[in-house]
């Protein structure tokens, strides 16, 4: 949604369908994408938005408020799975709001009769320290991820954890992170094994996926599933953003993910950012340049989606 020359709502989810995607993210409870999504089956996160979290923590009113205007009205004709309370909050902000905020919407949830709903987190990586080997994997600020991961446990909810392999490696560039192994092109034969656990790795993807598993097991909460909530690759605009590395990290992910990560071997849920190109999407030119597609509709490169693997999903209307 930051551009203003995108396809409307109705259009993005007849092109879910004729592409044959089965999941989307939303970061705001957008009234006409959700009217939109309406009986067509289409699984959604959807996002509180981040400015309401101090509010969601301290009034649960707020919350049941917040519930009974964006939830109740499209449930179950929409197909809500999971509620993300805040996306990517760091510092003073998280330890202070998540938790009771994740609290305070379950509440809200459970009062309305709507528990099937799965309320979680967006993290990014960033609360991950040590996470190579990513069996050395732990939370950094332990005084709030290590009580949402038990509260995520509690409610048999995932954690929503936002993987960027491509931020790895340009942050490391020309150092640790060759370009094959961030866009699963590293044979399998060569993999970086990890002397903690004893597993192989052939692609940064899947140690970071790890990493952050192991630092669920460190929290106690080890059955805590992890569903990646955003993950992708520029095609223009910075070091290593092209076409060419774009369409082979996402149809790299879209052939992988299916088969798990080497501690957990099982399909990864996964959702790919972004569905289209943002021309007025904020901060440096590689933000504009992570779609799948031109606002015209037209592929920025062709990505397969195979029926059998509808576990991978484009992420839809984007106004992060």
């Amino acid at each position: 949604m930051q551009g203003d020359n995108l396809p409307s709502p109705s259009q993005v989810v007849q092109m879910y369908w004729l592409i044959g995607i089965k999941g989307m993210r939303l970061y705001h409870p957008h009234r006409a994408t959700l009217d939109a999504l309406r009986n067509s089956g289409i699984g959604l996160i959807l996002d509180t938005g981040n400015n309401k979290l101090v509010e969601f923590a301290s009034n649960p009113s707020s919350a049941a408020s917040w519930v009974q205007s964006n939830v109740q009205p499209y449930y179950p004709a929409v197909n809500i799975k999971y509620i993300a309370v805040g996306n990517e909050l760091w510092g003073a902000a998280a330890t202070q709001t998540i938790l009771p905020a994740l609290h305070n919407i379950n509440n809200a949830l459970a009062a309305a009769g709507l528990s099937k709903i799965k309320v979680s987190t967006s993290v990014g990586f960033n609360v991950i320290a040590d996470p190579f080997p990513p069996s050395s994997g732990r939370f950094f600020a332990q005084s709030y991820m290590v009580d949402v991961a038990r509260f995520l446990e509690s409610t048999n909810a995932p954690l929503l954890a936002n993987v960027y392999p491509y931020f790895a490696y340009t942050s490391n560039h020309n150092k640790d992170v060759e370009l094959d192994y961030a866009t699963f092109q590293q044979p399998g034969t060569t993999g970086v094994r990890d002397s903690g656990n004893g597993l192989s790795y052939n692609n940064l993807f899947d140690a970071m996926v790890d990493a952050i598993h192991a630092a669920l097991e460190k929290a106690g909460a080890p059955d805590v599933r992890v569903v990646v909530s955003e993950t992708g690759w520029p095609s223009a605009g910075g070091v290593g953003a092209s076409i060419d590395n774009a369409r082979r990290y996402n149809q790299g992910l879209i052939d992988h993910v299916g088969q798990g990560t080497p501690k957990k071997p099982q399909a990864l849920e996964t959702f790919i950012f972004a569905m289209f190109n943002e021309n007025h999407k904020m901060g440096s030119p590689i933000e504009k340049n992570f779609g799948l597609f031109y606002p015209d509709k037209r592929p920025v490169y062709p990505v397969i989606f195979p029926n059998n693997k509808q576990h991978i999903f484009l992420q839809g209307p984007d106004d992060e």
